[in-house]
């Protein structure tokens, strides 16, 4: 869309490798997003059920995270309460 190429990149997607490896709050972090609505009942079983954190980061990346900047700001709030030192090392 018109005006975008100038917009940094998100910081969910700047540092996804990052995120994926690193994040270790993975359980708090897909309770919020659930109660924020950022991802469904049936998303977050399917999610759950992964073996690892990095699986079930992945998976929010293939799918929920996708869906657009408004879920990334949740993302981003929520990783910023559970991950902050993360979040912080990362800036």
């Amino acid at each position: 869309s018109e005006g975008e190429e100038g917009k940094k990149n998100h910081f969910v997607d700047e540092h996804r490798v990052e995120l994926i490896q690193r994040v270790t709050n993975i359980e708090l972090i897909l309770d919020e997003l659930l109660k924020e609505k950022v991802i469904q009942q049936e998303s977050y079983d399917r999610i759950r059920a992964l073996q690892t954190s990095q699986e079930k980061m992945r998976e929010l990346y293939s799918g929920p995270l996708k869906a657009g900047s408004a879920s990334k700001d949740v993302f981003y709030q929520i990783l910023q309460t559970h991950e902050r030192l993360l979040v912080n090392d990362l800036c």
